[in-house]
């Protein structure tokens, strides 16, 4: 499994990404080709070495030679959907544009397909977007995680008017991210930057245990050069099947609550990011049965979720634990079936088997609008998938290799 960790001592940007990219050995020719199946005109693209501070990086740079129109999110869709990219760069690319819509909407009280982009529907930032997809698929990689975030301080003009630092957008997208106060009087994180890590990056943290293959800089437009204004990309491969997270887990345990409302505060859980949470049954002080109720969460939620479970419950305090999690290297595929496509999560075993589960959702969606058992449509989905394996030789698609 290849990934990409984006180090982000100096923040984020859209052209810092795609600047990152070419350095680390993303061919300028290829991104360029790619822009092409776009139907997009009117720009130019400026690629050059420029120093911050000691360091050298690569700008980009596009420049907009004619009026562009005013796109909305919809209309952003249909240019994606209507290209001629690649799959996979078409879903990471809708996916950030998703995440931004979401986040513009809330922002402004308003719904998603009302959603006109300004700044994040600029022909450059567009370009950014699709770019860092293409860049990233062209890269062969598997996997996003970048650093905890610094963000800035004080005030940006935008067609909004003057917002703070970091904008209502950003800080709406980085929910659930840690970040840091930089202490710098300027933005570090922008809407495209931060859609972009909400979107596609699994984790937030040091650099994973990975052998280093490539590294690369992209500078920004600030010449700030303390801390030089920079993004760092390390390019490497997992050493192993495992990969290790640093989590919390939050637990309290309960005999005075009503049971029909742990549904309630699983969902509330769930919704807020948790990764896992469960019931467990416990027998508790004078003999009273009791639940023990678990969140495996990532750090930075720590806070919403005590305030969350000492709200909804009736416990007077909860325990963390500083955990670590082993997983295995996994992706979510779509492959064809007697019923249409259909979401499998297929998991890469130490020594290089593979195991494929069906999607619960998908199986019960197929079920329900077939009037079918639930149960027969796992058993088709896995001969379906059994089918695609032999196709494919040991997996469905080998670690490292491009969708």
């Amino acid at each position: 499994m290849k990934i990409a960790y984006f180090d982000c001592f100096s923040g984020i940007s859209g052209d810092m990404i795609l600047g990152a990219l070419l350095d680390a050995g993303l061919p300028l020719d290829v991104l360029l080709d790619d822009f092409k199946k776009v139907r997009l005109g009117g720009y130019a693209v400026h690629v050059q070495k420029e120093k911050r501070g000691s360091i050298a990086g690569t700008r980009v740079k596009i420049s907009v030679e004619h009026h562009q129109p005013a796109r909305s999110y919809a209309d952003i869709c249909s240019l994606i959907e209507e290209s001629r990219l690649e799959p996979r760069v078409k879903e990471h690319s809708l996916a950030v544009f998703d995440v931004l819509a979401r986040a513009e909407a809330r922002v402004h009280d308003i719904p998603p397909s009302r959603v006109h982009f300004h700044e994040v529907g600029a022909l450059d930032s567009i370009l950014d977007i699709i770019g860092t997809a293409a860049g990233l698929y062209h890269l062969g990689t598997d996997r996003v995680c970048a650093s905890r975030i610094p963000v800035g301080r004080g005030f940006v003009k935008t067609q909004h008017g003057v917002l703070p630092v970091p904008a209502p957008a950003v800080v709406v997208l980085l929910e659930g991210v840690p970040v840091y106060d930089s202490g710098i009087e300027r933005e570090l994180v922008t809407p495209t930057g931060a859609a972009i890590l909400a979107a596609l990056a699994e984790s937030f943290g040091p650099v994973p245990d990975m052998t280093l293959l490539a590294s690369g800089y992209g500078t920004g437009t600030h010449p700030a050069e303390n801390p030089p204004n920079l993004l760092r990309v390390l390019i490497g491969t997992a050493r192993s099947g495992l990969h290790r997270k640093d989590l919390l887990l939050v637990e309290t345990s309960i005999d005075d609550m009503n049971p029909e409302l742990y549904n309630y505060v699983m969902d509330q859980l769930l919704a807020l990011g948790a990764l896992d949470v469960g019931l467990v049954p416990v027998q508790m002080k004078k003999n009273r049965p009791g639940i023990l109720l678990r969140a495996l969460i990532e750090p930075a939620l720590e806070a919403g979720t005590v305030d969350l479970i000492l709200g909804e419950t009736t416990t007077l305090g909860v325990r963390i634990q500083e955990v670590k999690r082993v997983e295995l290297d996994r992706q979510i595929l779509s492959i064809g079936t007697p019923y249409g496509p259909c979401r499998i999560k297929q998991a890469f075993l130490p020594g290089g088997e593979t195991r494929v589960t069906p999607e619960y959702e998908d199986c019960r969606r197929i079920a329900r609008e077939y009037r079918i058992p639930v149960r027969k449509v796992y058993e088709d989905v896995m001969v379906a998938a059994v089918k695609e394996k032999e196709k494919a030789g040991q997996g469905l698609r080998a670690p490292g290799e491009k969708v």
